[in-house]
């Protein structure tokens, strides 16, 4: 089967595409043909050597995918052989075949799509697990999200609104605003020429955003630590900006504030069923047509790097997709 393969850490191109043995299926497991496979920031990190959890060389990049089931263990009773399936697996996916867990598998309804599919999961279950369960978000409230036209900021824009939040999107360009206010954002900061901070006290009067949703990092969590909300939340996502910030604990204290992290795969393996909850919840607003995942570019396996290359440059809005 070919697979795109990190050999040795580096930029995009760094990556080949090579002929490899396809791999062996282990008990619990089931066999995927995979037809799609989104591009997250996290494979830029992971085949950087910059990532948390390194898997050994060589590996293929790609955390989350959407296919079909060609083979099934013995032991592996909840699946069908040939049935349509998406999964989160942290890497591997950039490849024509992968085996997985069977408990990393969710079924995929007929009415989606592999490349919406690819695209859905990772983002849309980071988001709803930051605002449900981390940030506990009300109906009423301010929610602030930076990155806001990303694949996991355009996911929070849209559930933002559906629980009932007043959604400020802050970007870097106008373009990406307008994608978030297409997706429902109620007001709109651009980053590049407006401070964050003042954007956000100007937009709620002074009191600042009871919820900030920051997977951007470096110097702009700082501003958002100055722009939340008394007793509000920042929600701590991620670090695309490639700065990991210090804290300067005054900053809470004077707020009555919470730094809040968020780790959605971390909370898929200590609590499966309020993940299992989630997934159910989100693929029921997916087929009612109140989520829409939004791919701006698919590219065929073959051009892997330069679809890493596009989110790499911040070019990338929503998602981009990879076809196999």
């Amino acid at each position: 089967m070919r697979a795109v393969l990190c050999k040795e850490f580096g930029p995009p191109e760094s990556l080949v595409m090579e002929d490899v043995a396809e791999p062996e299926l282990d008990r619990g497991q089931v066999r995927i043909a995979i037809r799609a496979c989104g591009v997250n920031f996290p494979d830029l990190l992971m085949i950087a050597g910059k990532y948390q959890h390194q898997p050994p060389m060589p590996f293929s990049p790609g955390a989350e995918l959407a296919g079909d089931v060609i083979e099934i263990a013995s032991d592996v009773a909840e699946i069908k052989h040939g049935q349509r399936v998406i999964a989160v697996t942290g890497f591997g996916g950039m490849a024509e075949q992968i085996c997985v867990h069977a408990q990393r598998v969710v079924a995929l309804p007929d009415a989606i799509d592999y490349v919406p599919a690819a695209a859905f999961l990772l983002a849309y279950g980071t988001a709803y697990h930051a605002l449900k369960q981390r940030a506990e978000l009300q109906a009423g409230e301010t929610l602030a999200v930076l990155g806001a036209a990303g694949g996991v900021g355009l996911a929070a824009v849209e559930i933002g609104k559906l629980m009932g939040a007043t959604v400020i999107a802050a970007s870097s360009t106008s373009d990406k605003l307008d994608l978030a206010a297409q997706y429902g954002a109620d007001h709109l900061i651009n980053y590049t020429n407006t401070s964050l901070k003042d954007g956000i006290h100007e937009i709620t009067s002074g009191d600042g955003a009871d919820v900030i949703y920051d997977p951007v990092g470096g110097e702009l969590f700082e501003q958002s630590l100055r722009a939340v909300a008394w007793r509000g939340r920042v929600l701590v996502i991620g670090f695309t900006s490639g700065q990991i910030s210090k804290i300067p604990a005054n900053l809470p204290l004077l707020k009555g504030s919470s730094i809040v992290g968020v780790f959605w795969g971390r909370f898929t393996e200590e609590e499966p069923a309020a993940s299992a909850k989630n997934t159910a919840e989100l693929f029921r607003l997916l087929l009612g047509g109140k989520l829409k995942p939004h791919v701006s570019e698919t590219y065929p396996l073959e051009q892997s790097a330069l679809a890493l290359g596009a989110l790499a440059a911040r070019r990338a809005k929503g998602k981009i997709v990879l076809t196999i």
